[in-house]
């Protein structure tokens, strides 16, 4: 009775669908998909897929796709008897505000200390589009409005816990007062960041658009 209390609001077409406790307003479209629990407002669409305990507002398609972090898109392309995740695509957003000239990790979704978690035995191609504009401060040099954009790219991977990382960066396009600011990327613990620098008295708005195609080896790298 608890579970079908808490499931109340669920949409499930197709069978072998799992919906576990505590996921709420979440629809489902296909055949043997699992919706860990705990999480609301998701949304499935294909086969074999599953929804990590706790994540919000994630689209996924597919087959065999696996989202790990609130509001991310996931595409698994795989058969039905590859491994869970072994590829797919991930879309996700970073963001931050800066004031100052010291460099700080940007956070997933613009939220405090969140960042997408790279699994073991796991290689990651990632495209980061990243753009900052001036929104305030009391710098005499430049004004509101100034801005600038890079992309950063470049390959992760985790061999059974051990992270390296290997990048690029384009500046794009800048306008204004832009001197000091960059964006950049890095590993910590099992965590892909993304580090941003602004200016000392200059308020800046940073978002980071993340594209990630992976491959989740299944063996022992």
């Amino acid at each position: 009775l608890n579970r079908a209390i808490a499931n109340e609001n669920n949409k499930t077409f197709g069978t072998g669908n799992s919906t576990e406790t505590g996921t709420n307003n979440t629809l489902v479209m296909g055949e043997n998909n699992t919706i860990k629990g705990f999480s609301r407002n998701n949304i499935i669409v294909g086969n074999q897929n599953e929804i990590a305990n706790g994540v919000n507002n994630a689209n996924v398609y597919g087959t065999l796709a696996e989202a790990t972090a609130t509001n991310s898109i996931v595409l698994g392309g795989n058969a039905y008897d590859d491994n869970l995740a072994e590829r797919q695509s991930i879309h996700l957003m970073y963001g931050k505000q800066t004031t100052s000239g010291s460099t700080l990790a940007s956070n997933l979704n613009n939220t405090a200390a969140s960042y997408f978690v790279i699994p073991d035995n796991t290689i990651m191609y990632f495209h980061a589009t990243c753009l900052a504009v001036r929104v305030g401060g009391t710098s005499a040099s430049g004004a509101v409005g100034d801005y600038w954009s890079a992309i950063e790219r470049g390959v992760v991977i985790n061999k059974s816990g051990v992270l390296s990382i290997q990048r690029e960066r384009d500046v794009i396009k800048t306008s204004g007062t832009t001197t000091g600011w960059v964006a950049s990327t890095s590993i910590s613990g099992g965590n892909f960041k993304v580090n941003v620098r602004g200016a000392n008295n200059m308020t800046l708005e940073w978002a980071c658009d993340i594209k990630i195609t992976q491959i989740k080896t299944g063996v022992v790298l």
